[in-house]
């Protein structure tokens, strides 16, 4: 019995499935700083605002100064996002705020309702600035839904790296940033994420190949849902099949399955976990289970815009950090 349901193209967003909810990979290969934490390059011809074209391999997205996604509402669900190069300055309107970036991942409980701005600050004026990051956003069920916001820093330095030799020698490397993998365990999600419960078996892995190597996914529990995105390289072959870069694999969980990577080195993420098994009813940025709770997440928003905005921008970015941090809503500082 073959352990892949499926293989298919990806599209944007990448296809997911439940708990997941949405993931996008951002590659963004921006230029020299302009010492205003924009890129020293003309914005002419962007649709600035709403600027996804890649135009020069890059994209200011929401920016109009500074790219990145400026101050926006979440309720009823969590984002993760994973930054392999580059930077991005949080903020939100519970007054917390970090800059994190080369490696580290940010896991945001948006609960009840946040409004949050995730910026990519660029500040080396001398020498290009890149960009590498996942978003991915992960469902509550409907008993968390209306939990207070919360946010955990996984830092890269405490990220588990697991190294994977094959036969001849070659090393693939796997970071847990969620589950646990050869007896590896990552750093602990918000509490109240679906993904805090072990028996739910959500994992988030990146997953990097050299050329030529071998590397055995093992099995999970039945059950769970379990895809596994190709995001750089030439090819890889699971099992007898071939599949192409910006391709995906819906896998039987409860199967191994052998990877070979192609004639260059590959990079994939794999996403799984229990389905939530509840309805989905999202409208923009509000995930919730009825009609109703999404019609009640506007009204909220309306009369209090989830505590307002403490910042002086929209577009906030930390101007005076040295260094990456993370500064929480009760007080507490984290420096790296």
């Amino acid at each position: 019995m073959s352990a892949i349901n499926e293989i298919f193209d990806l599209g944007f967003p990448w296809q997911t499935l439940d708990p997941f909810l949405f993931c996008v990979y951002h590659k963004d290969d921006y230029p020299k700083a302009n010492g205003q934490f924009g890129p020293a390059a003309s914005l002419s011809g962007r649709n600035i605002g709403q600027d996804f074209q890649m135009v020069n391999g890059w994209n200011m997205y929401h920016g109009d100064r500074i790219p990145g996604f400026p101050a926006h509402p979440h309720r009823g669900f969590e984002t993760i996002t994973v930054v392999n190069e580059g930077l991005v300055d949080h903020a939100d309107s519970l007054g917390a705020a970090g800059r994190y970036g080369g490696g580290d991942t940010q896991w945001m409980t948006a609960g009840k309702g946040v409004q949050h701005s995730e910026m990519f600050p660029l500040l080396n004026t001398e020498q290009d600035n890149p960009l590498v990051l996942f978003q991915i956003w992960i469902n509550l069920p409907a008993r968390n839904k209306m939990v207070e916001p919360h946010f955990a820093m996984l830092w890269n330095e405490q990220i588990p790296l697991v190294e994977c030799p094959d036969e001849q020698g070659n090393i693939t490397t796997v970071k847990v940033i969620a589950g646990e993998f050869n007896g590896q365990q990552a750093p602990k999600p918000p509490p109240e994420s679906w993904a805090a419960e072990s028996n739910h078996h959500v994992a988030v892995w990146n997953i990097k190949m050299p050329a030529n190597a071998t590397f055995e996914l093992p099995a999970t529990a039945a059950d769970v849902n379990r895809i596994v995105y190709f995001y750089r390289g030439d090819q890889v072959q699971l099992e007898s099949q071939v599949m192409s870069e910006k391709q995906g694999a819906h896998l039987v969980s409860d199967q191994a399955v052998v990877i070979r990577s192609g004639e260059l080195p590959c990079e994939l993420l794999l996403l799984q976990g229990k389905p939530i098994a509840e309805p989905v009813v999202q409208y923009g940025p509000f995930v919730m289970n009825t009609e109703q709770e999404i019609h009640q997440a506007f009204a909220d928003y309306r009369k209090d815009q989830f505590g307002g905005w403490p910042w002086p921008d929209a577009d906030q970015v930390h101007k005076d950090a040295e260094g990456r941090f993370a500064k929480h809503a009760d007080g507490r500082l984290e420096t790296k």
